[in-house]
C-alpha cells in the first residue's frame, strides 16, 4: 500500500500521517520526491483502515500495490535511485562502464588490463577472485590473493573495484575491501548471502539467475533491501533459452521492463549474455540504446591465454574502439559514457 501526500505538505503534516500509520503492524518506507512525499506500507496491510486515512486533508491518494516487491518498487519510490561508488554515480545521467578480466590471474595481467580499461574510459574495475564454475575441475580463482591483486590495481589506477563473493561468511570477511559486492547468477536466490549483503552498506551488483523471471530478480533485491541496504544494482546477464548458438540469450527487453517496475539502476553484462567476443560490441550498444544505466564488460590483456572465459573477452584495444562507439549511442539518448 502507498500513501501519497499532497504537494507542499508541511513537515508537521507528514509527521502526523506517519504517527497514524505507525499504529498499524507494518513497516514504513518514506520517499521524499521532488513534488510529493510517498509513504510505502510494507507487510500485512489488511488491518489498515483505508477510509480513515483517506479522509485526512493533506493525503492526496491511497493506493494498493499488487506486486510482492515493495522496497524496490517504483510506485513506492518514483525517482530513480542513484548509487555513489567512490564518486562514480550509477543510475544518473552517465552510463557507467565496468570492465576488467573475468578472473584475476597475475599482477602483470591486472595492471596492464586495469590501465587499458581506465585509459579507454571505464569507471570501475571488475575482476573475479572467487570463481564459481560449472565444472569442479575448472580454474576456481586465486581467492585471497585475487582480492590482494584487485586492491593493488585499485591503488595503481584509483578505480573502484567490483568482485563476486560467494557466501555470507565471505561478505563478513571481505566487504570492507571491495567497493561493490557482486552476487552472481548462480547465487541470485542464495537467501543467506542476500541477507548478509543487506546487512552491509556496500552497493550490491545483483545478477539475474539463468532461469529467473524479472519478478524473481526483484524479489531477490527485496531480500537485500529488507535488511536495510538500499544500494542494489540490477544486472541482466542473459538467460537460458532453447537457443544454443550463444552462451545465453540477452533479454534486452528486461531493461525497459525493470526501469518501469523499479527505481533501481539497471546494468547489462553483454559478455556472459553471448559468450562470444565479436558479439559483445553489438549487445553493448543495444543496451545503451535501451536505457541501461551501465555495462559490465570482460576485458583481458591476452584473451587467448585467459584461464577463464577468454572467448568472450575483448582486448584493451577492442574495448577502446567500443567505448568510442558507445559515446555516440549515449549522446543520441541524451547521456554520456
Amino acid at each position: 500500500m502507498i500513501v501519497i501526500l499532497k504537494p507542499n505538505s508541511t513537515q508537521e503534516q507528514k509527521d502526523k500521517v506517519i504517527s497514524i500509520l505507525k499504529q498499524y503492524p507494518v513497516d514504513l518506507n518514506i520517499s521524499e520526491g521532488v513534488e510529493c512525499t510517498l509513504i510505502g506500507l510494507v507487510g500485512d496491510t489488511s488491518a489498515v483502515d483505508i477510509d480513515r486515512i483517506s479522509t485526512i486533508d493533506y493525503i492526496d491518494k491511497v493506493m494498493k500495490v499488487s506486486e510482492p516487491f515493495k522496497k524496490s518498487n517504483r510506485k513506492f519510490h518514483p525517482d530513480n535511485t542513484v548509487i555513489d561508488v567512490g564518486g562514480v554515480k550509477i543510475g544518473g545521467e552517465q552510463v557507467v562502464v565496468m570492465a576488467g578480466p573475468c578472473s584475476v590471474e597475475s599482477k602483470e595481467q591486472m595492471e596492464e588490463t586495469a590501465n587499458g580499461v581506465k585509459n579507454a574510459g571505464a569507471r570501475i574495475l571488475r575482476g573475479g577472485a572467487f570463481k564459481p564454475r560449472s565444472s569442479p575441475y575448472s580454474f576456481q580463482g586465486l581467492e585471497e590473493e585475487g582480492i590482494e591483486l584487485l586492491e593493488y590495481a585499485k591503488d595503481k589506477t584509483g578505480m573502484p573495484i567490483v568482485t563476486e563473493l560467494l557466501s555470507a561468511n565471505m561478505v563478513e570477511k571481505y566487504a570492507d575491501r571491495v567497493d561493490i559486492i557482486q552476487v552472481g547468477a548462480r547465487n541470485m536466490q542464495n537467501f543467506d548471502l542476500l541477507r548478509a549483503c543487506g546487512r552491509t552498506d556496500k552497493p550490491i551488483l545483483l545478477k539475474r539467475g539463468l532461469s529467473s523471471t524479472i519478478e524473481e530478480l526483484l524479489m531477490s533485491a527485496e531480500y537485500i533491501m529488507a535488511e536495510g541496504n538500499p544500494n542494489v544494482i540490477l544486472c541482466e546477464r542473459g538467460i537460458r533459452t532453447f537457443e544454443t548458438y550463444t552462451r545465453n540469450t540477452l533479454d534486452i527487453g528486461a531493461v525497459p521492463a525493470l526501469k518501469r517496475l523499479s527505481h533501481l539502476p539497471v546494468v547489462i553484462d553483454p559478455s556472459h549474455a553471448c559468450g562470444k567476443a565479436w558479439m559483445v560490441p553489438s549487445l553493448a550498444k543495444a543496451a545503451v540504446a535501451a536505457g541501461a544505466d551501465g555495462l559490465i564488460i570482460e576485458v583481458h590483456n591476452c584473451p587467448e591465454c585467459a584461464k577463464c572465459d577468454g572467448q568472450q573477452s575483448l582486448t584493451p584495444a577492442d574495448f577502446q574502439t567500443l567505448m568510442a562507439q558507445l559515446q555516440i549511442i549515449a549522446q543520441v539518448e541524451g547521456r554520456t559514457i
